[in-house]
């Protein structure tokens, strides 16, 4: 792939090969690639399922276009410059030689139009994920990890592969104003103000969910947490809290910073 590059103005230089078309700002240049970055860290932490599920951001400006996938390509294949512009409708606003999923625009599309703070959106089929989305009681407070999500994680009942646009209304409905959502019989999805915001909270409910198909395979009692701590530790977590005595407000951000130097390491074409 094609390397993008800063004009001295800010905007962005492509040589013959990209496939994105148009001149994109300092701003999309930026959220391409951190956007390619989530797609290779969910690919390293083998949270991918072939070519499916998909990962979206938000572009800055009133045209309400966004950034998702080609469909086809492996998430390890992805880059900055070979993802796909489309608008809320589905259609892409640039060339590209790629598709896009057509579930992957109704699950996406319906939240960045009903959720301003949802700036990208990432939807996985990982193996714990579809674990617990099958169980009845969906995620229990198991553990410190779960306990982020604790009332704080919607619930969408299964209704066939999402390629009808009258399930939009309901997913919306559903998701309400929670970070995360679990799709029964189908999966897990996060939004976040960022991707690396999105993705954090993907990798540790994915981890949640890992530790409770353990904890339940082990087929003895569960010991679960009051809810005044539930929701203490829910509120530590996120942020909410401001009554215990000490405060962490850096966690999130130099895990991030982590990650990208883990990209860096092992998958350094993904800014190309």
């Amino acid at each position: 792939m094609t390397e993008l590059s800063l004009r001295p103005d800010g905007t962005a230089d492509r040589t013959a090969g990209a496939t994105t078309g148009p001149i994109a700002s300092a701003e999309e240049l930026r959220l391409r690639r951190e956007l390619a970055a989530v797609y290779r860290l969910v690919a390293h932490f083998r949270m991918t399922d072939l070519i499916f599920t998909h990962i979206s951001v938000r572009l800055p400006g009133p045209e309400q276009h966004f950034l998702i996938n080609p469909y086809g390509l492996l998430f390890e294949e992805i880059t900055a410059s070979n993802l796909v512009k489309i608008d809320l409708t589905g259609h892409p606003v640039e060339e590209s030689q790629h598709p896009v999923n057509p579930a992957g625009f109704v699950i996406h599309s319906a939240i960045h139009a009903a959720r301003s703070d949802a700036h990208c959106v990432l939807h996985t089929h990982t193996k714990a994920g579809c674990a617990v989305a099958a169980q009845e009681h969906g995620l229990l407070p198991l553990n410190q990890i779960s306990m982020e999500f604790y009332d704080r994680l919607g619930y969408h009942d299964y209704e066939g592969v999402a390629l009808n646009l009258a399930e939009q209304q309901r997913l919306v409905a559903d998701l309400g104003g929670h970070p995360a959502m679990i799709l029964r019989n189908h999966g897990l999805l996060t939004v976040g103000e960022t991707p690396a915001q999105a993705f954090l909270r993907m990798y540790y409910l994915d981890k949640a969910c890992e530790i409770q198909t353990a904890a339940t395979a082990a087929g003895t009692g569960l010991v679960i947490p009051s809810s005044d701590i539930c929701e203490l530790t829910a509120r530590q977590l996120t942020g909410e809290d401001d009554s215990s005595d000490l405060q962490d407000d850096m966690g999130y951000e130099l895990a991030w910073s982590a990650l990208l130097r883990l990209v860096e390491r092992v998958a350094p074409d993904y800014k190309d």
